[in-house]
């Protein structure tokens, strides 16, 4: 599977580009704010139907866009797969109200929901920012698995999309609960009974899924991490539940809530079925139903759940360096794209945004090893020294300058 060619229309700062791939690595160089991390997001809105980058589908269309009868923006890509190639196109156009934009999407020229989109080009993509997963909020590790999980597990998209739509219901019922001071009453437990049985059912399945896949990741980024840090570490991955949904004892399970030291070998092992998420997870609902009513809010689910990464059974968040947390998330990246290869049967694409400037020689080392293992990788730069001259005669080289692409010499 490869990106073959990448149209572009009014997106970002790209009025008009026409792109075709011609070797298995393209670099990118540029100065800052020409365009090149918004060439690598429009790869990934045709693997994602999502941006890393834009809050609202407006801030995807070029200013310029205003000058045109009707203003819009496209992305189109031409994906090869088993030698047969699909066109994929996200089209973004003005609604009546003359200021936002709705997003469609088309699959060889027919409309498409944006969940369709997903599994025709499949992709990892790696910014700077990406460096402080470990160190961020718990939504953005959420988010990271809920997108990689989304590319390799269609079923799994469609069932987070059902609830966290019942947890927007639910919160609605809850605030409007406790607007009206019924937060105690039998009549509020009675209404929120429907949607507690709907959170149950789906947030038990997110939650199981969610962890299966972090047993199939984590392996894979234990071997990585150790290869990273010279055999001097050993890192854990853990799906840390908003409840103690039956994976770990009670009294670990308070230990990783609050980021203390845990004996990783107590607590890998572990299974429970989903049956038992379900029961906790309901026994929960219920316990607390008062404090989530007074509280206006779902309090207990996926959508407040947690990824941990322990380092030699030491909670990487709380006690690790910089460095040791810059570890951790490439680690991390590196397992992804080995592990949606291992569930697909194909290479994911490789998009780097200009993450070599933040790295040391090992773990550039350890990236340029990736690039070389995938049947297609996109690496921005803003300075052609920081590759080889090998590197550099075998890829494509590009340079971008105020939304436009020319063909360059790189520094040979």
């Amino acid at each position: 599977m490869y990106l073959s060619r990448l149209h572009l229309e009014h997106f970002r700062n790209y009025r008009e580009l026409d792109l075709c791939f011609s070797a298995p690595v393209t670099l990118v160089q540029g100065r800052n704010g020409q365009g090149k991390t918004n060439l690598l997001e429009a790869v990934y809105y045709l693997a994602t139907s999502k941006s890393r980058q834009v809050r609202t589908e407006r801030e995807a269309v070029d200013r310029a866009a205003a000058e045109e009868p009707i203003p819009y923006a496209r992305i189109r890509g031409e994906v090869v797969r088993r030698e047969e190639s699909t066109t994929l196109e996200i089209l973004f156009t003005l609604r009546g109200d003359g200021i936002n934009y709705t997003k469609q999407v088309r699959v060889n020229g027919a409309a498409r929901r944006s969940m369709d989109l997903i599994g025709h080009l499949r992709a990892v993509l790696f910014l700077p920012e990406d460096l402080t997963l470990i160190a961020g909020s718990p939504s953005e590790r959420r988010r990271y698995i809920d997108v990689a999980l989304c590319q390799i597990d269609r079923g799994y998209c469609q069932t987070l999309s059902r609830y966290q739509k019942v947890v927007t219901q639910r919160n609605s019922l809850l605030k409007q609960l406790q607007e009206r001071g019924q937060a105690d009453s039998q009549s509020a437990a009675a209404q929120l009974s429907f949607w507690d049985d709907q959170l149950v059912e789906l947030g038990t399945r997110v939650l199981a899924r969610r962890h299966s896949y972090l047993a199939e990741l984590a392996p894979i980024a234990r071997r990585v991490h150790a290869e990273l840090s010279q055999q001097q570490e050993s890192l854990e991955l853990l799906y840390l539940p908003s409840f103690n949904s039956g994976l770990y004892s009670d009294a670990d399970y308070q230990q990783l809530r609050e980021g203390e030291e845990v004996g990783a070998d107590r607590i890998m092992g572990l299974e429970v079925e989903a049956a038992t998420i379900g029961q906790r997870f309901r026994e929960r609902l219920e316990t607390r139903r008062g404090v989530e009513m007074k509280a206006g809010s779902s309090l207990y689910g996926p959508h407040r759940d947690e990824l941990v990464f322990l380092v030699n059974g030491w909670n990487l968040r709380t006690y690790g360096s910089r460095g040791q947390q810059r570890t951790g998330a490439l680690a991390l990246k590196l397992a992804e794209l080995q592990a949606m290869a291992e569930a697909t049967g194909e290479k994911p694409i490789l998009l780097l945004d200009d993450v070599m400037s933040e790295l040391d020689a090992q773990r550039r080392a350890a990236l340029l090893e990736a690039l070389a293992d995938v049947r297609q990788g996109i690496v921005t730069t803003t300075n052609w020294g920081q590759f080889s001259r090998d590197f550099q005669q075998n890829a494509q080289l590009l340079q971008i300058e105020a939304g436009a692409a020319i063909t360059a010499a790189g520094s040979l």
